[in-house]
């Protein structure tokens, strides 16, 4: 380490915490934008975390299922400051974009159908389009490195678009091919036929709790208490039928299959949010989506947008309080949303790292990660016949957007909420035009 990095003993709890917050108010950009922002702050400018560290943490992350960037704030502030620092940094990266995702939902609720507003979200849809897109083809650049890889994408591609398989089925297929091959054909997957050595456990991080049959105790009691116990009362006090438990129960499920990040979630909160429960349409969930890329935070805080409308509309008090009821499953989806990462990183830590390297995990995960790639391009399948097409037809109007989108998000290398402006100010301006 060198000389002028600070120590994680010598960073204020309170100092931390506040950046914490701040960060949380401005990371836009999306999970890419964000870990590299986690790298500019934390290793190059403020030298609280040295470069081994961070990419030791990242490596852990990319490991599991879940937002990683969320999940390598949660780990930066374990090794600063030990369990509650994970905690205390984990929950102000997303409590911004929590509550401000609240407030555009009851905003979107209540104004959505204003000539203007709805101009503009007619003009960003498209752009959403493009953005999924092109997400699938940068995580393809990366991922699909082997023939059988390739193969694996557009297989995971047409059992969801042609053969309408559920989407947790496609990555147990998946999950289990690769196993095969990690086995059978492990070049075949870009791996070695042998595991590698795990990289030396680093003296500078806070360490578990010793013994691993107390560290057990404490990672089921924390379990219980966190996830077993909310959804008990969920379900005695509404019924196991009723939204609230429903709402638990999916997002938890969605949260355990996020190997790939938020854009691999998507396609099963669509496939299961509205088109099995019924609790948004595609086109809000297409706005969702714009209003997640355009705010700062997660970008899977578009679940709170969904539990948010479903509430709204079917949830316990939407006949007498629409908005209590909308922020009652928001929060619920947003707590059992992102509690998996959170037991995953606190209480899961010295067995996930010590499955770095492992041959037999890598074959299933490496398969996974091809497999997000088609159900990717799955989900702008989707929205490209949602915002696309009309009557049958392609849309000149949308089409130019999305086509614009895609060329400055790939080519000139725009970021995300500029392309987003642009894109909703054309559609405003259509709009007035056309009023």
């Amino acid at each position: 380490m060198k000389s002028d990095e600070a120590l994680p003993g010598e960073i204020p709890f309170a100092v931390a915490a506040r950046y914490w917050l701040r960060l949380g108010c401005l990371s836009f950009g999306g999970p890419a934008g964000q870990i590299a922002l986690l790298h500019r702050e934390l290793v190059e400018e403020r030298r609280w975390i040295p470069e081994s560290s961070f990419v030791h943490a990242l490596n852990y992350c990319m490991l599991l299922p879940g937002p990683e960037a969320q999940q390598l704030v949660t780990y930066a502030g374990w090794l600063l400051h030990g369990p509650r620092g994970g905690i205390t940094a984990g929950m102000l990266f997303i409590l911004p974009s929590l509550l401000l995702m609240m407030a555009l939902a009851q905003l979107y609720l209540s104004f959505g159908d204003v000539p203007l507003v709805f101009g503009i979200f007619a003009g960003i849809k498209p752009a959403v389009t493009a953005i999924v897109i092109q997400a699938a083809f940068r995580l393809g650049a990366r991922t699909l490195r082997t023939w059988a890889l390739r193969v694996i994408a557009v297989t995971a591609f047409l059992a969801l678009t042609a053969w309408k398989m559920p989407f947790p089925w496609v990555v147990a297929v998946m999950a289990s091919l690769g196993v095969i091959l990690a086995r059978c054909a492990p070049k075949s997957l870009g791996l070695t036929d042998a595991a590698q050595p795990h990289p030396p456990s680093r003296q500078d991080a806070p360490s578990p709790a010793s013994g691993a049959l107390f560290h057990r105790g404490v990672v089921v009691v924390t379990t219980l208490l966190t996830w077993g116990l909310p959804m008990l009362l969920l379900g005695m006090h509404w019924g196991w039928s009723g939204l609230p438990a429903q709402i638990a129960l999916f997002f938890t499920k969605a949260a355990l299959l996020t190997f790939g990040g938020a854009y691999a979630v998507l396609p099963y909160v669509y496939q299961g949010a509205i088109f099995e429960h019924a609790w948004a349409t595609p086109v809000q969930m297409m706005d969702g989506l714009a209003l997640g890329e355009s705010t700062p935070g997660p970008l899977i805080m578009v679940v709170t947008f969904v539990a948010f409308i479903a509430g709204h509309q079917q949830g316990p008090w939407a006949d007498s309080s629409p908005l209590l009821s909308g922020l009652l499953t928001g929060f619920v989806a947003t707590w059992f949303t992102f509690l998996p990462s959170f037991l995953f990183i606190l209480g899961g830590a010295r067995w996930v790292e010590r499955s770095e390297g492992n041959l037999r995990l890598a074959g299933p995960l490496t398969a996974i990660s091809a497999a997000i790639v088609g159900v990717i391009f799955n989900l702008g399948w989707f929205f490209a016949r949602a915002t696309l097409v009309v009557d049958e037809s392609l849309a000149l109007g949308p089409c130019l957007i999305a086509a614009f989108a895609f060329f400055a998000l790939q080519f000139l290398r725009w970021g995300v909420m500029g392309v987003l402006g642009i894109c909703g100010m054309a559609g405003g301006l259509q709009q007035m035009l056309l009023a």
